[in-house]
């Protein structure tokens, strides 16, 4: 799963450029948590030129024909493996893909009663996680709100020992293919096996990230030793 990420303006600058043309436009912060805003990147509207483009946008999803600004339940995280069923995530699957660039992630390991945080990031640039989004507008027209989820699937074995679930982690020669507008769920069904595309580093981190008002560089300090996560290619489809 993925429910607490670190966004570094710094880290993230040659990503944008690269994706925009533009440096990474948010600010810092260390302990992003589900409902806050985040910059993610996505196809420009078909009125526009072609192209990609940054846009803000909350990390909860609240599906176009929802009759409330904000869902009941958690939309901060959609399943791979029900995007093309779920009444929530399927439209966004099919139109509204995007790409969600992060410094790295955090996952809680459950040992008996006590969990440890891990911070999970790679051991050189950005993640570019697999995303989709949708535009919630009021009846009267007068709000507006484009929200996004984070697409997990079933964990690669050298992440198991964390969770059994990860985030969608894309190698940044599939963006294009995970962004077009014409791919359809067969295209996109590799992208979305369990994978490490790039070699990363599970940090022990300290309590002090349990708590989403804390923003701050601690976050990401360790307080033991590495975990080296190597890539894992997706698995061979069958037949």
């Amino acid at each position: 799963m993925c429910g607490r990420m670190n966004v570094d303006d710094e880290a993230l600058d040659d990503v944008y450029t690269d994706l925009v043309g533009m440096p990474f436009p948010g600010e810092t912060n260390y302990n992003v948590a589900p409902t806050e805003p985040v910059w993610i990147v996505r196809n420009r509207s078909p009125r526009a030129p072609p192209g990609w483009e940054a846009a803000e946008a909350q990390w909860w999803l609240t599906p176009f024909w929802s009759k409330t600004p904000k869902p009941r339940y958690a939309t901060f995280n959609a399943k791979a493996e029900t995007l093309h069923k779920s009444s929530t995530f399927r439209e966004p699957f099919r139109q509204r893909r995007c790409l969600v660039p992060i410094s790295g992630f955090y996952e809680w390991r459950r040992n008996g009663q006590a969990r440890q945080p891990f911070y999970v990031r790679p051991l050189a640039g950005p993640l570019l996680l697999a995303g989709v989004w949708d535009r919630w507008r009021s009846r009267d027209r007068t709000q507006s709100i484009d929200s996004f989820a984070v697409v997990t699937t079933a964990v690669s074995s050298p992440l198991s020992f964390l969770h059994d679930r990860q985030p969608v982690m894309l190698d940044r020669a599939d963006a294009p293919r995970w962004l077009d507008r014409e791919a359809t769920p067969e295209d996109l069904a590799e992208l979305l096996a369990p994978s490490v595309p790039s070699p990363l580093v599970a940090l022990p981190v300290s309590d002090y990230v349990g708590n989403p008002r804390n923003k701050e560089r601690r976050c990401v300090v360790p307080v033991g030793k590495a975990v080296p996560i190597p890539c894992e290619a997706p698995a061979a489809h069958e037949g």
